[in-house]
Parts: C-alpha cells; sequence; structure tokens
C-alpha cells in the first residue's frame, strides 16, 4: 500500500508496539502530528519544552526497559534535545529520537531552522541517520530500534527532511519479529556490519573467574548500571549469595542489588560508604559486573583495588581497561555470564571477610535535631511513609547522593537518576515518564532547589495529564554540592552558589494547579506525605535544610578510595 512518509514513521512505531510518545511539535514535523491524530492507539504526551520530553521519554525507558520515543522539529526544536541525549547516551539510555529537517532542495542553505543535528549528536548518540528518501525511510526506523536496543542500549536519532515525510511509497508492513530475517536489518546482520546479539561469553574465561573466585579469600563484588539495564538482579542476588563477599553498588547499580540484602554495603566511591571503600582497599578480588569504573568510583585508577585482582564483566569491549587496568575480563550480557557462572559456582563461605568489612558502617549518620530537616530524616520518612516499591527519580547534586545512600532499592528502574552526565533538571521530566510508564506505582520526584529551576516548567505537563508525582525538594537555598566544594575545597570564597532569590515552590505549584506545602520538621513531612499519597494530582513538598548540611564522605579525585575527607 501507498502511505506518505509521515505515516510510515507511525506505521513503524506500530510495528514496535510503541503505545507511548513525548514530544514537541513545530514546523518541519507538521506532517508527522498531522498524521498522528489518525493513531489514537500512540499516546503522545506534550510536554512544555523539548528538553522535558527528552528527559520523560529517557525515563519510560528506564522504568520500563523498553525503548522510549521523543519527537523534535527542526533547529532549537532538536537542539534543545541535546542534552536529553547526552544524558541517555552517557547511562546507555535505549531511546529513539525522530526529528524533521528542512526540505532536501533547502539544506546548506542557511534555512529557518536549519540545522545539521546529525552531526551535532554524532559523538552522544549510539547511531544516527539523515534520511532524504522516503523509500528507505521504513527501514531505517527499524534498525534505530533494533540499535537502540541491542548490545550495549543507547540513544539513537533519526533526522527526517520535510520533503519525506510528505512523499509517499509503498509501504509493506513488517511484524517486528520478522525484523532480522528480512528486509534491510537480515541484510546488514548478514554483511556482519551489526550484530544485534549480545555477545556470547568465552567458556574459558567464565572458567577462569570460577578458578579465582574459588582461590579468593577476601572477595568484593560491585553491582554496576549493567546489572540494571540488563534487568539481571536475580542473576546477580543469586551470583552474590554463592560468592558470600560483600556487595557494593555504584549510583547507576542502585536496583541492581536490594539495599536490604545482608551482603550489601551501599554505595563505592566518592561518596561511598566507609564499608564499600575499606572492602575495595582490603579485598583480594573485586568482580565488578556492568560497571565502568568512572572517575567517581576509581577516584585513583592506579591504587584503585590495588592489593585485589580486578575481574570486569561488562558487555561493551571498549570498557575493558578503559579506565581500570583489570586483571581479567569477561565480555557478555550481565543476565547471560551471571547465569553461566551460577551453574557451575560452587557455595562460597568468607564469615572473617565479612565480619571484617561489616564492623565499618554501610551508612552514613547525620546528627538530627534542630530546626530544619536533615536528608536522612528526609530518606527515612519517604521509606516509612510511601510504598516499598516506590519509584524514585532524582535530578543532581547533594539530595542524589543522599537519597542514594540512605533509601533501599530492590529492583531495576526503582531509582532513575543522571549519573555519568549529571544533568539538573533532569528529575521532573524522568518522573513523568516513569509515571507513564508505570501508573500503578507511587512515582516520587527527589530534586534540590538548584535543579529544580531548572526545568520545573514541566509542572504543566505533570498537571495537565493529571500524573500525581510527588515532588520533595531539598531546600537549602544554595546549589549545595558546589558550595561544598567551596566549603572545603576553596577556603569557603561562596562565588555564585547562594540562591537568595524566588519563587516561593508552594504557590508555583498551586499556580500549577497542584499543591504546595512547606516542612520543617519530620511530623510535619510525614503529614504532607500522607496527604499527598491520598490526592489524585501532584503535589510539591518543600522541605527546608541546612545551607551547610553536607553529603558525608567525600574523596577528591585522584585521592586513594579510603581517604575520607573530614566534613
Amino acid at each position: 500500500m501507498k502511505l506518505t512518509g509521515a505515516r510510515i514513521v507511525l506505521e513503524c512505531l506500530r510495528e514496535q508496539e510503541v503505545d507511548t510518545i513525548f514530544g514537541y511539535p513545530g514546523g518541519t514535523i507538521l506532517d508527522v502530528y498531522d498524521a498522528l491524530v489518525d493513531y489514537p492507539e500512540l499516546h503522545h504526551y506534550l510536554t512544555s519544552h523539548e528538553q522535558g520530553a527528552s528527559h520523560a521519554a529517557d525515563g519510560y525507558a528506564r522504568s520500563t526497559g523498553k525503548v522510549g520515543v521523543c519527537f523534535a522539529t527542526s533547529g532549537p526544536g532538536c537542539t534543545n534535545l541535546t542534552t536529553g541525549i547526552a544524558t541517555a547516551f552517557l547511562d546507555s539510555s535505549p531511546v529513539v529520537f525522530i526529528t524533521c529537517n528542512v526540505a532536501e532542495h533547502l539544506m546548506g542553505k542557511d534555512a529557518f531552522q536549519e540545522v545539521d543535528i546529525t552531526g551535532i549528536t554524532m559523538p552522544i548518540t549510539k547511531w544516527n541517520y539523515m534520511v532524504t528518501d522516503v523509500n528507505e525511510l521504513a527501514d531505517v526506523i527499524r534498525e534505530a530500534f533494533a540499535v537502540a536496543r541491542s548490545g550495549r542500549p543507547g540513544p539513537v536519532l533519526v533526522d527526517i527532511a520535510k520533503n519525506v515525510t510528505g512523499s509517499e511509497c509503498e509501504y509493506q508492513p513488517l511484524m517486528r519479529s520478522k525484523h532480522y530475517t528480512e528486509g534491510r536489518l537480515a541484510k546488514i546482520t548478514a554483511r556482519a556490519s551489526h550484530d544485534f546479539t549480545a555477545p556470547e561469553p568465552n567458556f574459558e574465561d567464565i572458567e577462569k573467574l570460577l578458578h579465582m573466585i574459588d582461590e579468593s579469600e577476601k572477595p568484593m563484588l560491585i553491582c554496576g548500571g549493567g546489572v540494571v539495564r540488563g534487568r539481571a538482579h536475580r542473576e546477580f542476588e543469586e551470583f552474590a549469595t554463592k560468592v558470600d563477599g560483600p556487595v557494593a553498588i555504584t549510583l547507576m547499580g542502585a536496583g541492581g542489588f536490594r539495599g536490604r540484602n545482608p551482603l550489601a554495603t551501599g554505595m563505592i566511591g566518592m561518596h561511598g560508604s566507609q564499608a564499600s571503600n575499606i572492602a575495595v582497599a582490603n579485598c583480594d578480588l573485586i568482580i565488578a559486573v556492568g560497571c565502568r569504573f568512572s572517575d567517581r568510583i576509581a577516584l585513583n585508577p592506579d591504587t584503585f583495588g590495588e592489593q585485589a585482582k580486578i575481574v570486569q564483566i561488562d558487555i561493551d569491549r571498549a570498557e575493558i581497561n578503559k579506565n581500570v587496568v583489570v586483571d581479567h575480563h569477561i565480555i557478555g550480557d550481565a543476565k547471560n555470564v551471571l547465569f553461566m557462572l551460577n551453574m557451575r559456582l560452587a557455595q562460597q563461605h568468607h564469615d572473617a571477610w565479612k565480619d571484617f568489612v561489616f564492623s565499618h558502617p554501610v551508612e552514613t549518620e547525620y546528627e538530627e535535631g534542630g530546626e530544619t530537616l536533615t536528608p536522612k530524616q528526609i530518606s527515612d520518612t519517604i521509606a516509612r511513609i510511601c510504598p516499598q516499591d516506590t519509584m524514585v527519580a532524582t535530578d543532581v547534586g547533594q539530595h542524589q547522593i543522599w537519597v542514594t545512600q540512605h533509601f533501599h532499592y530492590d529492583y531495576p528502574g526503582q531509582l532513575i537518576s543522571s549519573g555519568g552526565f549529571g544533568t539538573m533538571g533532569f528529575g521532573l521530566g524522568a518522573a513523568i515518564g516513569a509515571k507513564v510508564g508505570n501508573p500503578d506505582k507511587c512515582v516520587i520526584h527527589i530534586t534540590g532547589d538548584g535543579s529544580f529551576r531548572m526545568n520545573c516548567n514541566e509542572l504543566a505537563t505533570e498537571s495537565f495529564y493529571g500524573l500525581p508525582i510527588i515532588t520533595i525538594i531539598y531546600n537549602n537555598s544554595v546549589l549545595g554540592m558546589v558550595r561544598q566544594w567551596q566549603n572545603l575545597i576553596y577556603h569557603q570564597r561562596f562565588s555564585q552558589t547562594t540562591l537568595d532569590r524566588g519563587p516561593d515552590f508552594v504557590k508555583l505549584a498551586e499556580a500549577y494547579g497542584l499543591s504546595g506545602v512547606r516542612v520543617t520538621s519530620p511530623a510535619e513531612l510525614e503529614q504532607a506525605l500522607t496527604d499527598a499519597l491520598a490526592r489524585d494530582h501532584g503535589t510539591v513538598i518543600d522541605c527546608a535544610i541546612d545551607q551547610d548540611e553536607m553529603v558525608r564522605p567525600m574523596v577528591p579525585n585522584g585521592q586513594n578510595i579510603t581517604n575520607f575527607l573530614a566534613v
């Protein structure tokens, strides 16, 4: 049958079983939005800004395990996506971004809202493509989804010339199950120019690790984002139980290993627990699964785990030895590798080693009392009042670390946070995506007053679609994490980090048709949360905390991981 390019885009989304799109229309993508009217099963969420749409699609992908979808127009429309694309790229989140550009005959002439978005996003996408021929459109979109979800997931961008969306060609429907055996994907796979299957682990590599585990007396595991992305949490927990060693998490690994498991030592690295960092310094074997040893984990790569043999399990060969030189590695999908290990691994016992590690705190203790709330009081109240399976989307800063340190996560996608790119303003859009993808779950947006200002316009989206998201602001009237560095490193020269200005967040929430409340004590927070959970619309809870409250510990880059800064 003959269809326009615009309709082919939407038919291809049907093939992929997509039912949710986040986006913002504009001139060059109008053909697609016009056709969208005839596809009521494709639920489109209009955000306040394209960056909000990108974060919402990302949050949807992380929380559901599906591929997120985001639409935007040319020029500023698609450049507004770039922060969201980079956020998804650094955290390996599968999102397909579909943008439209000016007509082909106008390209290169500085036409209105023309921009080379494929050139701009080349370093921050797993793959991108400019479509100038309607006959190749369907195959390109099918490939985009295959690339986004295969191997190490990541964002893909497809930019479509406006004349392509209006042109017609023959369209042949193709079920998703046949994409790898028929059409362009089959040819690509046959040429081996892209392998859409996960690499098979080498059996000898598996055997070598099993031997290393048998020889180890003080093993420890690191649960990274690859466990979460690969939904390998059950296999990882079985592996940890058999190894019988302490387990630390990276920020992106939260939810890959239950925080309440007796083997859990909490976060590792710059803001890691004493138990985690002491374990790294004293163990004889480190097994890192889906962890890329970023500068927030391996603060000094040369001394990281210097008494241990280090093993890295990752789906992406490019991550091996990139940051930390390892003694052994296994390439493969975390779920598959762990399954193979579990099949052959005998039960280990390391009671003396565990007793040593767990003689150190797995959480930082904060003083309580005073006229303001403490971070732990806020986290403890959330954990006590909200359902245990509550999803948490954060922005970036002190609040992000506090809520990872003190709120225990039980499953992949329960914590949604920008780790690699550290994107302030990520949280509210991500919370919207998570709530859309998980309507029966309680979704909480944790933010700071600095981060919240950046994209609080998305309260309009939350309000319009009736999404009962609870936003909790750790409000210290400063850029907390930056001020902390100024306090400790820059001799208390507080340059441009004081946020002594509006808005009044309670009034702002009310202006958007939501509820708002300011709290200064655990009792007030408990009541505010109880009331918020009973509402069918969103609530903003403004929590007053001290401006000099600090994340503890904090180990600066380049230092030994056990050199806790006295704060």
